[in-house]
């Protein structure tokens, strides 16, 4: 072969990688909550030592309670436009990609992008903290993976969002510490329930996920309901 057919054949193979997009692979060992104060972490590891429990126990028991109120005035428009890269105070914020994207890249193993897009997730595959099922997502399907928010954003608006700056609310919406990629008919059925109306259908992972649901409800002084920290702690016994 000629050293000017080797060149063409090299550009041939560098077009059709272009094509493809890029793959990111990564261990994408999920953290315990304790060790995740950021959010910047992937997943939701369990919490199962008896010391682990008892720091657990002592963040839920920092939480205000109050009664759950109106409903009145909410939109999803009141945090924003949805997964928009328009917050100011969090990580992730401002990086040029969709909040979706950040946190599919941030859980996902074997992340792939849209060719020509360092954001752009069309694949990947997800070991759901939820149901524990491992999920091999393609964006065609893009409803079998959505991203909850640990304290739903009507629950926060029921407990004294209307009264934040917007920037707060922006804030809150787009935390990663508030985000989790989790199978999409258990994120449906949570809807915007607090800890004693819904927990993950996972028992293992019940402590870890309302020890998480307590980090972002102290970071933004979101009042839990009674019944809410009750069943927090028991999840942490």
């Amino acid at each position: 072969m000629s050293t000017k057919d080797a060149i063409a054949l090299l550009a041939g193979a560098i077009i059709v990688v272009s094509l493809v997009g890029t793959t990111k692979t990564h261990p994408a060992t999920a953290a315990s909550p304790l060790g995740n104060a950021s959010g910047t972490l992937p997943g939701l590891a369990p919490i199962i030592s008896d010391a682990d429990k008892a720091r657990a126990r002592a963040l839920i028991k920092r939480l205000r309670v109050k009664g759950l109120g109106p409903n009145t005035g909410y939109e999803r428009t009141r945090y924003g436009e949805n997964w928009a890269d328009s917050a100011i105070g969090v990580p992730y914020a401002r990086n040029g990609c969709r909040t979706r994207d950040d946190l599919l890249a941030r859980d996902g193993q074997n992340v792939k992008y849209r060719a020509g897009s360092s954001c752009e997730v069309v694949s990947m595959e997800l070991t759901d903290p939820y149901t524990g099922r491992t999920i091999y997502w393609r964006k065609a399907d893009a409803d079998e993976v959505q991203v909850d928010h640990v304290v739903p954003l009507n629950y926060a608006w029921r407990m004294g969002a209307p009264r934040w700056p917007m920037s707060k609310r922006l804030d809150f919406a787009n935390d990663p510490l508030n985000l989790l990629p989790v199978d999409g008919e258990a994120n449906e059925q949570k809807d915007a329930s607090g800890p004693a109306s819904w927990l993950p259908p996972q028992r293992l992972i019940r402590c870890a996920y309302v020890t998480r649901f307590a980090q972002v409800a102290l970071k933004y002084d979101v009042p839990v309901r009674t019944a809410d920290k009750k069943m927090m702690i028991d999840q942490c016994r």
